[in-house]
């Protein structure tokens, strides 16, 4: 893993908060209105900065630092990243925040790094996976869309996938996983339920790359 990239200390030092300096001395009525803003932006602070924090503390290296700013599960997620730091901050959609690669090819829809921040910390993450095998991608993503988790899914899927497969939420049917055969590309990995079949086509970059599904078919018996 390449964490100590240059691209990623540049994006390391963009997220760091800069302030500007003032030499005016404040008056009292002043000074408490600021000091009440200051508490007031320290307890709500924004997605982004929270996001920020996780990322500088990996890319550090310092698990207590990430551990004061994300909870354990979202820690080791971060910490068993397989692939070096993503290089672009590509902000938040309301508490969703991504670090994405623009240098690097990784499998799934994610191309990265996602955070779910929850107040001051991070609640959960979500990475591209290193998945070496077509049945554990097809697999990963059956699990991701029974618990109904899209983010989840595109942890080992492209967005057409998951979109495909989220289309209808999961319904108990009796669904029984038959394995993965080669075919054109990559492989084939199928689910059967009564009336017809699901299948995932599995793809890889190269050999020794990791495995994402990039699409999904049916068929009616």
């Amino acid at each position: 893993m390449m964490r100590g990239s240059k691209a990623a200390a540049v994006l390391a030092a963009t997220l760091t908060a800069t302030g500007a300096l003032t030499l005016s001395v404040p008056t009292p009525v002043q000074a408490e209105a600021t000091a009440t803003a200051t508490a007031g932006n320290a307890a709500v602070a924004r997605p982004s900065e929270v996001a920020g924090r996780l990322f500088r503390a990996w890319l550090r290296k310092d698990r207590r630092a990430a551990s004061a700013v994300a909870t354990p599960a979202a820690v080791n997620t971060i910490f068993g990243y397989p692939y070096r730091a993503p290089d672009r901050f590509a902000g938040c959609t309301g508490n969703v925040c991504r670090f994405v690669h623009t240098s690097v090819r990784v499998p799934g829809g994610l191309n990265g790094i996602l955070m779910v921040v929850s107040g001051s910390r991070v609640a959960r993450a979500y990475t591209s996976r290193h998945i070496t095998s077509g049945s554990g991608a097809a697999t990963r993503l059956f699990a991701a869309w029974r618990a109904g988790d899209r983010n989840r899914g595109l942890e080992v899927a492209s967005n057409g996938a998951v979109k495909t497969l989220f289309r209808t939420r999961f319904g108990g049917v009796g669904y029984i996983f038959q394995g993965c055969e080669k075919e054109r590309g990559g492989q084939r990995c199928a689910y059967s339920y009564e009336g017809g079949a699901m299948f995932m086509h599995a793809r890889r970059l190269s050999a020794g790359s990791g495995y994402w599904i990039d699409s999904i078919g049916y068929i009616a018996d």
